[in-house]
């Protein structure tokens, strides 16, 4: 995934998140989704375009569409006020190919940070889908996954990789930390239950 594009999926998933949470209403997140989506559609075109026949290369790109076309269609969703249970099981597609792309980021490219990533991303749209497409009551808990998933998988990945810091950064030392984030979103599920039955 280009590194520009990650940095603004993490600005994405920091705005809807906060949508999740009431504190953003949703057309005001719908436009910022629409500049995201946008985006992630013409830069993976782009890069399929470019890649004179490069497999890995058109491998890669493919994956960007996951995104762009999530974040067309929460755009395009919330500034008509269309009901989203639509989004709820294209999220539970997207939750099923993201498996498939950390598998091959795992065996293909040996990417480890990058395979946990892919995970956490099927978790997170995982929740989509119960959300949107089965109606469970977790707003709350997606919106608290997104916003931390927002600096964990996207925007200080990328925001170190575009420097040149996330390279040298022992593989031990990122896969500790996001194994800690997963560890935690069972346990902030927890929590949030105990607190809402109180």
């Amino acid at each position: 995934m280009s590194n520009v594009g990650l940095l603004y999926v993490g600005a994405v998933l920091f705005l809807n998140g906060n949508m999740l949470l009431g504190k953003i209403d949703g057309k005001s997140a719908g436009i910022f989704n629409l500049f995201v989506g946008t985006l992630q559609v013409f830069t993976p075109i782009y890069l399929i375009v470019t890649a004179n026949g490069d497999t890995n290369t058109i491998l890669s790109a493919s994956g960007l569409f996951l995104f762009g076309f999530t974040y067309l269609y929460v755009g395009i969703t919330n500034l008509t006020n269309i009901r989203n249970i639509g989004i709820g099981y294209y999220s539970l597609w997207v939750a099923i190919l993201a498996i498939g792309f950390a598998g091959i980021n795992y065996f293909h490219f040996h990417d480890i940070p990058f395979t946990i990533i892919w995970f956490m991303w099927s978790f997170l749209w995982t929740l989509f889908y119960l959300n949107m497409a089965k109606g469970k009551d977790i707003e709350t808990y997606i919106g608290w996954v997104a916003i931390m998933q927002s600096w964990v998988t996207a925007t200080i990945p990328a925001f170190l990789s575009l420097t040149g810091i996330w390279q040298e950064i022992n593989t031990a030392v990122i896969v500790i930390v996001q194994i800690g984030f997963f560890l935690f979103f069972i346990v902030l599920y927890f929590i949030l239950r105990r607190k809402k039955e109180q």
